[in-house]
């Protein structure tokens, strides 16, 4: 009985299949998980997107330079508003809050933001602190007694009547830079010396213990705003702040 010849290009290359399947099914074991970890991260980068929306490109649909308020003010501001939500520290993500101290006492440099429709809701006067400068905040300070402004980011909390009347308590939030302000007893509040009155006599504002002291007229509208957890941002392009804001630099 003859038995059929064995073809010797068709045994080649059995072969050499039979010898690279287990390096095949070793690279399909390895690299299964990384391709759906991968694909795990971008679903994730994907969500917080949606998540957190991007109000970069408010500034000019919002037409806030008309408003006197800076670029690079609302852009760091934003910054830190997206990163104080993402960490899921803000009840009131409505408003936002910007104090521009690279200006003058003397222009209304205090801006109350609907983070919904881009309308400035006030637009106000509001002091720095006594040891901060006069006309110009150039010194800023986490210290108690210091008598200064402390920069950075904020988060609203409940308000109480005290010695300056209704007052607003502020948490900070960026730790060596603010994170001093419950012991120094930095709120917001109402003063004489914040008022148009007080700006048309002497030239500049009056100035506070570190407090951002706003018009007493207005004083209660503002508080009720922005109270109960909504960001409020102390601004000053000074990179004694901006260098070391963990915020910021996140």
């Amino acid at each position: 009985m003859k038995y059929p010849t064995e073809n010797p290009t068709r045994m080649r290359l059995t072969r050499n299949a039979l010898a690279l399947l287990p390096a095949l099914l070793l690279m399909a074991n390895v690299s299964s998980p990384v391709i759906k970890n991968e694909i795990t991260a971008l679903q994730l980068e994907a969500n917080v997107s949606k998540t957190l929306p991007s109000f970069v490109d408010c500034y000019s649909e919002w037409n806030l330079t008309s408003a006197g308020l800076s670029k690079e003010a609302f852009t760091d501001a934003v910054k830190g508003y997206n990163y104080l939500q993402s960490k899921q520290l803000l009840n009131n993500t409505g408003v936002l809050t910007i104090v521009d101290y690279s200006k003058p006492s003397s222009q209304k440099r205090l801006y109350v933001l609907d983070m919904n429709s881009g309308k400035v809701l006030f637009n106000t006067l509001v002091a720095h602190g006594r040891n901060s400068g006069l006309e110009y905040a150039t010194n800023f300070s986490n210290k108690e007694e210091s008598h200064q402004t402390s920069l950075g980011f904020f988060v609203t909390q409940n308000t109480y009547n005290g010695g300056n009347g209704y007052s607003l308590k502020l948490k900070g939030c960026e730790k060596g830079i603010n994170d001093k302000a419950t012991e120094r007893a930095i709120v917001m509040h109402g003063a004489q010396y914040a008022d148009e009155r007080f700006l048309q006599n002497n030239g500049y504002l009056g100035r506070s213990y570190g407090c951002p002291a706003v018009p007493e007229k207005i004083n209660k509208k503002i508080i009720d705003a922005i109270k109960n957890g909504s960001c409020m941002f102390l601004y000053h392009p000074t990179k004694r702040y901006t260098t070391v804001s963990k915020i910021l630099n996140s």
